[in-house]
């Protein structure tokens, strides 16, 4: 990507959380919300600078291990944030001389299916395993067995709840995860703001988080509440649209229905902020009503550049791989892991300054 100014949402968040065993989290100083304003405009040459600046993060580097095996567990391949992200994966294990194998369940509430092909998994011969719980819950058992196994068990992004874990006595070795609460509280920010700039003020806003009980949805939930109530936004609605584009429509069929006034709706993904904005289509209500998602799919892309969804709070799932495979190896050596972190930019991607982001992945 060329290094240009860019109206990005806020210069925060993929910060790196590394636990031992029961051990503290470390929280990056510079991790709070709203150091940096949405309508800031900042140069966005952090993506181009992303693998240096992992490595630089997680020095020292682990010495290379030609024939490691690590094993990967996403929730699903359905959405094509975690196609992106296996993609990431391959690319950065083969760069790394290491073998790498990733599955999913079927769906990204499929909690039992991701139970079971990771327990497939811990029947194999892997170093380690990354995995991706689907709720804080869903994974513990397996995470039992690969303590039991002695295989390192690293979370990406999501995380296993912690009570009910020290409950179990599942353990894992490491932890990297995105700011949640950032990625909810970008979107709501900027919809309130053009909100306001419209005129609106106490405007009825609503939130669709995802899958009960899942970590990023409720972190994302939690950030688009925060941020609707600091601008004195009227909240009419927080509901669970479970990933599912259906179920997000019907939502904001029956919110247009009961509140015909509705300013903004913000979306814990982008699948089901496009069911949102093709019921709002449906209902000729789009252009009244503002709406954000999150992961900067190729389809969210589209839309924005149709001038239909309002925002989208982009990652960087690509990239991701390097920075858990490296970690992973770091393990697998006994590297003490306990004080890392490290950031990359979130952006918010807007109609306005969507056509800068064609090369992000």
């Amino acid at each position: 990507m060329k290094k240009k100014s860019l109206l990005v949402g806020l210069l925060v968040a993929l910060s790196l959380f590394v636990l031992m065993g029961c051990g503290e989290k470390k929280d990056a100083a510079d991790n709070k919300s709203g150091d940096v304003e949405a309508e800031d405009v900042v140069k966005n040459d952090a993506y181009t600078d992303l693998d240096r600046k992992i490595l630089s993060a997680l020095e020292p580097l682990p010495d290379k291990m030609e024939g490691v095996k690590i094993g990967v567990v996403f929730p699903t391949f359905s959405n094509p944030f975690y196609v992106a992200a296996k993609q990431g994966y391959e690319d950065a294990a083969a760069s790394m001389g290491i073998k790498v194998d990733v599955v999913a369940g079927a769906t990204e509430d499929d909690v039992e299916g991701q139970l079971n092909v990771f327990k497939t998994m811990l029947g194999k011969d892997y170093d380690a395993i990354i995995i991706v719980p689907i709720t804080g819950m869903n994974l513990i058992s397996g995470v039992v067995e690969a303590n039991q196994k002695g295989i390192p068990i690293i979370c990406s992004g999501t995380t296993l709840d912690k009570d009910a874990a020290a409950e179990a006595g599942a353990k894992i070795a490491a932890h990297m995860t995105y700011n949640f609460e950032e990625q909810g509280y970008v979107g709501a920010k900027y919809i309130s703001k053009k909100i306001k700039a419209a005129g609106g003020e106490k405007a009825k806003v609503a939130v669709i988080e995802g899958l009960a009980g899942a970590f990023q949805g409720e972190g994302r939930r939690d950030g688009a509440i925060k941020a609707f109530k600091e601008e004195g936004m009227n909240i009419v609605s927080v509901q669970a649209g479970d990933w599912d584009r259906q179920k997000a429509y019907n939502i904001a069929t029956n919110l247009i229905q009961a509140n015909p006034d509705l300013k903004g709706i913000c979306c814990a993904n982008d699948t089901m902020a496009l069911g949102v904005v093709e019921a709002l289509k449906v209902a000729g209500k789009k252009d009244q009503v503002y709406v954000t998602g999150v992961d900067f799919l190729d389809e969210a892309r589209q839309s924005l550049k149709a001038k239909e969804l309002d925002g989208s709070v982009a990652m960087a799932p690509y990239i991701t791989g390097k920075g858990n495979l490296t970690l992973a190896l770091k393990v697998l050596q006994k590297h003490d892991i306990s004080k890392q972190s490290y950031y990359s930019p979130i952006a918010l991607i807007t109609q306005e300054n969507v056509n800068d982001y064609d090369d992000w992945k």
